[in-house]
C-alpha cells in the first residue's frame, strides 16, 4: 500500500520540479572610481567676491547686548572668542561658529559694500544639548575669552 502511494505521489513531485522558475540576473552597477585627495591639502586664503551691479547691502541686526560683535570683522570675533569651530565660507558671506558647554553662537558676515571685508551683521545662539533658542548676548558673554 506504501508503494502505491509512493509511485503515485511521483508524478506530483516531478511537476514540481519542471516547473522551477529560473533565477533573475540583475545587472551591476558600474564600479564607482575612486578620487584620491592629499590628506592635508595646502590652505588658500580665499579671495573676495568680485562687486557686481546687483550688489544688495545687508541687514544689520541691532541687539542690545551685541554691540562688541556686530561690525566685528573675523580677526576681531577670533580675538574675543578664540578659534571657530567652523569657519565656513560662500561667495562673499562667512560664518563662524564658537561652541561651549553653555551654547553655540553662530556669527554670520557680509560685506556692507561691493567688495569690501565681510563683518558681523547677525548672530545667532542656541543650546547645545537640544538645539533650542538661548539669549544670544548672555551665550556671546558665555564664550568670551
Amino acid at each position: 500500500m506504501r508503494r502505491n502511494i509512493a509511485i503515485g505521489l511521483l508524478p506530483l513531485l516531478g511537476a514540481c520540479a519542471a516547473t522551477a522558475v529560473p533565477p533573475v540576473s540583475t545587472p551591476r552597477p558600474a564600479p564607482t572610481p575612486v578620487v584620491t585627495a592629499p590628506i592635508n591639502p595646502p590652505r588658500q586664503q580665499p579671495q573676495p567676491a568680485p562687486a557686481t551691479d546687483n550688489f544688495q547691502p545687508p541687514r544689520v541686526m541691532n541687539v542690545t547686548g551685541l554691540e562688541s560683535i556686530i561690525g566685528q570683522n573675523g580677526l576681531g570675533l577670533k580675538q574675543q572668542f578664540g578659534e571657530p569651530r567652523l569657519d565656513v565660507r560662500e561667495g562673499d558671506a562667512r560664518k563662524l561658529q564658537f561652541t561651549g558647554e553653555a551654547c553655540v553662537l553662530d556669527i554670520y558676515l557680509y560685506p556692507l559694500s561691493p567688495g569690501a571685508e565681510p563683518t558681523a551683521t547677525y548672530v545667532d545662539a542656541r543650546r547645545a544639548s537640544d538645539g533650542l533658542d538661548v539669549d544670544r548676548a548672555a551665550c556671546a558673554n558665555a564664550l568670551k575669552r
